[in-house]
Protein backbone atom coordinates (compact mmCIF):
# COMPACT_ATOMS: atom_id res chain seq x y z
CA UNK A 1 0.00 0.00 0.00
CA UNK A 2 2.82 2.18 0.37
CA UNK A 3 4.05 2.16 -2.91
CA UNK A 4 0.66 3.05 -4.44
CA UNK A 5 0.42 5.92 -2.18
CA UNK A 6 4.02 6.91 -3.43
CA UNK A 7 2.74 6.61 -6.76
CA UNK A 8 -0.31 8.73 -6.37
CA UNK A 9 1.59 11.47 -4.50
CA UNK A 10 3.83 11.41 -7.55
CA UNK A 11 1.20 11.44 -10.00
CA UNK A 12 -0.34 14.07 -8.59
CA UNK A 13 2.51 16.05 -7.76
CA UNK A 14 2.70 20.00 -9.08
CA UNK A 15 5.68 18.66 -11.48
CA UNK A 16 4.00 15.33 -11.84
CA UNK A 17 3.78 13.35 -15.15
CA UNK A 18 0.75 14.78 -15.60
CA UNK A 19 2.33 18.49 -16.28
CA UNK A 20 4.74 20.31 -18.72
CA UNK A 21 6.77 20.57 -15.89
CA UNK A 22 7.76 17.05 -15.67
CA UNK A 23 7.72 16.14 -19.47
CA UNK A 24 10.02 19.29 -20.67
CA UNK A 25 13.00 18.23 -18.73
CA UNK A 26 12.68 14.89 -19.15
CA UNK A 27 13.08 15.14 -23.14
CA UNK A 28 15.58 17.18 -22.42
CA UNK A 29 17.53 14.78 -21.31
CA UNK A 30 18.28 14.29 -25.00
CA UNK A 31 20.68 17.48 -25.28
CA UNK A 32 22.13 15.61 -22.72
CA UNK A 33 22.78 12.11 -24.51
CA UNK A 34 23.92 13.75 -27.50
CA UNK A 35 26.37 15.94 -25.56
CA UNK A 36 27.69 13.13 -23.99
CA UNK A 37 27.82 11.05 -27.19
CA UNK A 38 30.04 14.09 -28.64
CA UNK A 39 32.84 12.84 -26.00
CA UNK A 40 34.10 10.45 -28.65
CA UNK A 41 34.65 13.30 -31.33
CA UNK A 42 37.73 15.06 -31.44
CA UNK A 43 37.79 18.20 -29.56
CA UNK A 44 38.75 19.85 -32.95
CA UNK A 45 35.29 19.79 -33.86
CA UNK A 46 33.79 21.26 -30.45
CA UNK A 47 32.61 24.59 -30.15
CA UNK A 48 33.45 27.37 -27.95
CA UNK A 49 30.11 29.35 -28.11
CA UNK A 50 28.01 25.62 -28.47
CA UNK A 51 29.72 24.70 -25.34
CA UNK A 52 29.85 27.78 -23.31
CA UNK A 53 25.60 28.10 -24.45
CA UNK A 54 24.92 24.86 -22.67
CA UNK A 55 27.47 24.88 -19.87
CA UNK A 56 25.70 28.43 -18.81
CA UNK A 57 22.24 27.84 -19.82
CA UNK A 58 22.64 24.43 -17.38
CA UNK A 59 24.00 26.60 -14.51
CA UNK A 60 21.31 29.51 -14.43
CA UNK A 61 18.52 27.33 -14.79
CA UNK A 62 20.06 24.99 -12.13
CA UNK A 63 20.21 27.79 -9.88
CA UNK A 64 16.34 28.91 -11.09
CA UNK A 65 15.23 25.09 -10.06
CA UNK A 66 15.87 25.86 -6.61
CA UNK A 67 13.83 28.89 -6.33
CA UNK A 68 10.69 28.24 -7.65
CA UNK A 69 7.87 26.37 -5.83
CA UNK A 70 7.47 23.45 -6.38
CA UNK A 71 11.54 22.70 -6.45
CA UNK A 72 11.45 20.69 -9.35
CA UNK A 73 14.37 18.08 -9.23
CA UNK A 74 13.94 16.71 -12.04
CA UNK A 75 14.31 19.91 -13.78
CA UNK A 76 17.35 20.23 -11.77
CA UNK A 77 19.42 16.92 -12.12
CA UNK A 78 18.89 17.82 -16.21
CA UNK A 79 20.14 21.31 -16.12
CA UNK A 80 23.15 19.85 -13.35
CA UNK A 81 23.89 17.08 -16.14
CA UNK A 82 23.79 19.76 -19.05
CA UNK A 83 26.21 22.30 -17.03
CA UNK A 84 28.93 19.35 -16.63
CA UNK A 85 28.57 18.09 -20.23
CA UNK A 86 29.34 21.79 -21.12
CA UNK A 87 32.03 22.46 -18.64
CA UNK A 88 33.53 18.91 -19.23
CA UNK A 89 33.06 19.96 -23.03
CA UNK A 90 35.24 23.08 -22.79
CA UNK A 91 37.53 22.07 -20.85
CA UNK A 92 38.60 19.05 -23.49
CA UNK A 93 38.85 22.00 -26.16
CA UNK A 94 40.73 24.13 -24.08
CA UNK A 95 43.44 21.52 -23.18
CA UNK A 96 43.38 20.46 -26.86
CA UNK A 97 43.88 23.82 -28.32
CA UNK A 98 46.48 24.94 -25.21
CA UNK A 99 48.91 21.36 -25.78
CA UNK A 100 48.30 22.12 -29.79
CA UNK A 101 49.42 25.22 -29.65
CA UNK A 102 52.26 24.49 -26.81
CA UNK A 103 53.75 21.78 -29.48
CA UNK A 104 53.57 24.17 -32.88
CA UNK A 105 55.86 26.57 -30.41
CA UNK A 106 58.69 23.98 -29.41
CA UNK A 107 58.69 22.99 -33.35
CA UNK A 108 59.22 26.60 -34.20
CA UNK A 109 61.99 27.10 -31.70
CA UNK A 110 63.72 23.84 -33.16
Amino acid sequence: MAAASKLQALWNHPAGPKTIHFWAPTFKWGLIIANAADFAKSPDELSYPLQSAVACSGLIWSRYCMVITPRNWNLFSVNASMAGTGVYQLSRKFWHDYSSKKEEEEVANG
